[in-house]
């Protein structure tokens, strides 16, 4: 069984200070489901939601993975794939609590919008 605390542990602290401040700006949002797999942490729009990004803790940063229904023009961007016709992965590399702003928050806005379960 994987954690969350597992795939962060031994990694630089401010691995830790990234993924927290991560979940504080997600908790505006609405309920975050944090689903810890063999090398990643799916998070999910609540109870019944889809995942709508992907957090791959490194040794001294993470690598977000932000699903959206069209690609992010941004320099932050390091790739981009198309997974679907309207489905897009956006990686970026986060290597300080700081890089966790107000537009990576509006990005991650759009993917929960897209992952929440139908009312």
């Amino acid at each position: 069984m994987f954690t969350v605390d597992s795939l962060i542990a031994g990694k630089d602290p401010v691995v830790q200070r990234i993924y927290d401040r991560l979940i504080d700006v997600l908790a505006g949002l609405g309920p975050i489901g944090q689903d810890a797999k063999k090398t990643s942490i799916h998070l999910t729009a609540g109870e019944g939601g889809t995942a709508f990004a992907g957090v791959h803790p490194r040794r001294a940063g993470i690598l977000l993975n932000v699903r959206t229904s069209a690609p992010i023009e941004s320099p932050r961007v390091r790739k981009l794939e198309q997974v679907s016709r309207s489905r897009f992965h956006n990686e970026i590399l986060l290597n300080a609590p700081e890089e966790v702003d107000a537009e990576l928050a509006g990005w991650l806005g759009e993917a929960y919008g897209l992952s929440k379960p139908a009312d």
